[in-house]
């Protein structure tokens, strides 16, 4: 099964840079992993071809920052309010929502949300950030050999 990994966020933005790490960690290891900045509808587009999906991304949901969390997206509706950080109108939590409703999500739908806390521009990630991306990173590519998907 081939996974496809996608990265989202904004580079210039402190924390948000997240999940476009995480993409970078991965690619050096040999995972199909892309970086998304755009607006929610076309990550419909970016997945239409994979079996499996894994999208990591900068959350805000109280917890610590760094703290990690993993959603089965297939099973649940995703919280918009996560990823309020996001500057797109139209994000993450609606492009599953919609992917839902029009039977367009893949056949495995893991989301792993890293908790932020600054987004301002031109700003660094946050140490505890750079921390969680790393772990993240080590995380998915063990999940991805031991299910065979990390041809690119």
């Amino acid at each position: 099964m081939h996974t496809l990994v996608i990265g989202c966020g904004n580079a210039d933005r402190g924390d948000d840079a997240a999940g476009l790490l995480v993409a970078g960690r991965l690619r050096s290891v040999g995972i199909d992993a892309r970086n998304h900045a755009g607006d929610g509808l076309s990550l419909l587009e970016s997945w239409s071809q994979a079996d499996s999906v894994i999208i990591v991304d900068a959350v805000i949901s109280g917890a610590s920052v760094g703290a990690i969390s993993v959603w089965d997206a297939r099973t649940a509706p995703v919280a918009r309010d996560l990823f309020r950080a996001s500057s797109h109108a139209f994000g993450v939590a609606e492009a599953v929502e919609l992917g839902r409703t029009l039977d367009r999500l893949p056949a495995s739908l893991t989301i792993y949300g890293i908790e932020a806390r600054q987004f301002e521009p031109g700003a660094p990630p946050s140490l505890e950030v750079l921390a969680a991306v790393e772990e993240v990173a080590s995380r998915i590519a063990k999940e991805v050999h031991s299910a065979g998907g990390h041809e690119c």
